[in-house]
């Protein structure tokens, strides 16, 4: 046997180790991207070298959000220090040089694009002093100051390894909304999450924020088809209403490679329907729960600006 054949043989084997792709139901199906807007995104984004989580992710609403005008900017590169067994960024013990001028690019994207509402992400950057809280700032800061605040911008944050003064820093440059996912329910945490994540630390990160910008909106979100249990589900629910997270969103995992976790079950539309209504009932002040609901999620957006616009009438 030549090394050509053995290495073909050693790799059919290890695909056949591996658990494979679970066949998607009729409700997880979504359409091919395509559409004017969707062109034009793709061509602005990419032109000014920027990425999006959108992309990265392999989020399945890419084809539905970027037609309809939205995207979700991922700041400070494309590698993430971090290897959680569920994502599809890249990893890597080091992130790339940071670009200084990445948040003049953001916000004149944003602007061109003519976004009123801006979701900023990133990849989690434990090789940086401060967890790359200060460049997140000026982000929001440029985005702000170039759309005369005009513009909500919502940040979906890494948990800085627990740094308040890095989560202070982000806060202080006053976002509309400040997410960040605890992901799992507790007991699964370990097995999906790289190690150096902790579900408490998430739920201190969005505590900390309430406490020191209040009028901040708080999020979270959740995924599901992983192995969890109805009633861990309604402890996370408890557990991040305690940390004063206003919004939730619940959606349903998908494995990206054969390399990442595998499904252990697709949850049906009308069980998604119900987590919603428990979660409306428990305190929060909008739940968005389905299938192909992600973190950034278009109908959130609608009901966050309506949240906010009510909030700034009634203290006027």
């Amino acid at each position: 046997m030549t090394q050509i054949e053995k290495k073909t043989v050693d790799i059919r084997a290890e695909r056949s180790r591996r658990q494979p792709l679970l066949r998607k139901p009729a409700w997880l199906r979504s359409q091919i991207p395509a559409g004017e807007n969707f062109a034009v995104i793709k061509e602005r984004l990419h032109s000014g070298g920027l990425h999006t989580v959108c992309e990265e992710a392999r989020c399945p609403n890419l084809g539905e959000c970027w037609s309809g005008g939205t995207a979700t900017f991922m700041v400070m590169g494309d590698v993430c220090t971090r290897g959680c067994r569920f994502c599809a960024v890249k990893t890597g013990k080091h992130g790339v040089v940071l670009d200084q001028d990445e948040p003049r690019k953001v916000a004149e994207s944003a602007q061109a694009m003519k976004l009123d509402y801006v979701v900023i992400t990133s990849v989690d950057r434990d090789d940086l002093p401060d967890g790359g809280a200060e460049h997140f700032a000026k982000v929001i800061r440029e985005v702000f100051a170039l759309s005369q605040d005009r513009i909500m911008v919502e940040v979906l944050t890494p948990d800085f390894q627990g740094d308040l003064a890095a989560i202070e820093l982000v806060a202080a440059a006053q976002p509309t909304v400040f997410a960040h996912n605890i992901e799992t329910v507790r007991r699964l945490t370990r097995r999906i999450r790289d190690a150096r994540c902790n579900y408490d630390q998430s739920l201190q990160v969005l505590a900390h924020v309430k406490k020191v910008q209040p009028q901040i909106v708080t999020k979270s979100a959740l995924m599901l088809g992983l192995g969890e249990q109805d009633d861990e589900i309604y402890q996370s629910m408890d557990d991040l209403l305690a940390a004063g997270v206003e919004i939730l969103t619940i959606g349903q995992y998908l494995q990206p490679t054969l390399k990442h976790l595998a499904v252990e079950s697709f949850v049906p539309p009308e069980k998604f329907d119900a987590f919603a209504e428990e979660g409306r009932k428990r305190g929060f002040a909008f739940v968005a729960a389905g299938p192909m609901v992600r973190s950034s999620y278009r109908a959130g957006e609608l009901f966050i600006q309506h949240l906010v616009h009510e909030r700034k009438t009634t203290q006027a």
